[in-house]
């Protein structure tokens, strides 16, 4: 059975972008309803509390984390305001001097750790309740009131309304890359595909993912699904993967006779789509939330140990890169092996939401596989 559209995983992942305009939309259409129907005072901060607080929250386990800060820092501010207001007027640069102090204060502490939005907060608070200095206590309360209640608003829907989890991005970015580097080893190992394939961009996109996967480490750690040292493998046998694939697409074409006795070794094509597929598999496993049932074959290398050991240039010289490019075809496979086994040892990964979803159109089909499958080796025609 399908899931509904909006408890898709991937559906929330696809369109997260609307979706957070769909949240932060209707956080303000709350806190205006709200303010409406109480006919609550200097509501106007109420509203820029919401548009402040939603921010980029994009994830559950980034909204646990922010929402904390940001209530520690709205009440701490909103309180040191009120603070200010109560001191008697007798001194005109009291509540600009102690703003400044205090900001200079939640900086210092706050400068460099994971802590540095409760700051910000704290100085938006503070600013927006003792506003142009005046001792109205009673405009005092209803500004704290009122960034409070924008606040709590923001929270509240970021975490209800179609939140997406850290966790299932990761998953996603996992698959993604997965399928990138499946088409570039591919491409690297077919010529007629090759000419397809923009393997500048594949590589950028990739290294980009990686990058944004190391961001969602802390996130995905507070869903408690994952832990940071599984994370970390992960991202590094990721990272590796895709270092040896590089210097695959480099190492193949440095010398002319080198390539001529890589092209004689007879299976190694044959092995290297296996490979591909096996990529592609994996990335569709990862993606449907299906537990990780791929074996991937190990390269047989002593078949061609005398077509690569006995190179020899025109010149006479002895070619390495033919052992070379074995060895990195080898260290790619058992790389990915690597990734494998990890992945299948961890018992929270598979996802029956995503199972279940996998049916819909939007979702991915296990289109790498298949697309590799049929693509021939040029020199077998």
């Amino acid at each position: 059975m399908n899931l509904p559209p909006l408890r898709d995983p991937f559906f929330t992942y696809r369109f997260r972008r609307r979706l957070h305009v769909v949240r932060v939309l209707l956080a303000l259409t709350i806190t205006f309803v709200i303010i409406r129907l109480f006919e609550i005072p200097h509501s106007s901060w109420a509203l820029v509390s919401t548009v402040m607080v939603m921010g980029n929250l994009p994830h559950i386990g980034g909204v646990l984390d922010k929402g904390r800060q940001r209530l520690l820092g709205t009440v701490l501010g909103a309180a040191s305001g009120l603070a200010l207001i109560l001191f008697p007027p007798a001194a005109p640069l009291l509540i600009p001097a102690g703003s400044l102090a205090a900001i200079g204060i939640a900086t210092w502490l706050t400068f460099g750790n994971r802590h540095g939005y409760s700051g910000l907060m704290f100085a938006i608070s503070l600013l927006l309740v003792v506003g142009d200095g005046s001792h109205d206590l009673g405009i005092g309360l209803w500004r704290a009131f009122d960034v409070l209640l924008g606040t709590l608003v923001g929270i509240t829907v970021t975490v209800l309304v179609l939140p997406q989890k850290a966790t299932d991005m990761m998953r996603f970015m996992l698959a993604e890359n997965l399928d990138r580097m499946a088409r570039l080893f591919h491409a690297h190992t077919t010529a007629a595909a090759a000419l397809d394939v923009d393997t500048r961009a594949l590589l950028k996109a990739t290294s980009s993912a990686l990058v944004k996967q190391r961001g969602l480490v802390d996130a995905i750690h507070r869903e408690r699904r994952l832990t940071r040292d599984e994370l970390d493998d992960i991202i590094s046998l990721q990272r590796r993967m895709l270092s040896t694939i590089e210097l695959l697409l480099e190492t193949h074409w440095t010398t002319r006779e080198g390539h001529d006795r890589i092209e004689a070794m007879t299976g190694l094509r044959e092995e290297q789509h296996r490979l591909a597929r096996e990529l592609g598999t994996l990335a569709f496993q990862v993606r449907t939330g299906q537990p990780i049932a791929v074996t991937v074959s190990p390269f047989n290398l002593q078949r061609h140990a005398e077509l690569a050991t006995t190179a020899v240039s025109d010149e006479g010289r002895t070619l390495f890169s033919p052992s070379g490019y074995l060895w990195l075809n080898r260290e790619l496979a058992r790389v990915t092996g690597d990734l494998v086994a990890r992945l299948g040892g961890l018992t929270r990964l598979p996802s029956r939401r995503l199972h279940r979803a996998s049916g819909r159109k939007w979702a991915p089909r296990d289109t790498a596989t298949t697309d590799i499958g049929t693509q021939d080796d040029p020199r077998q025609s």
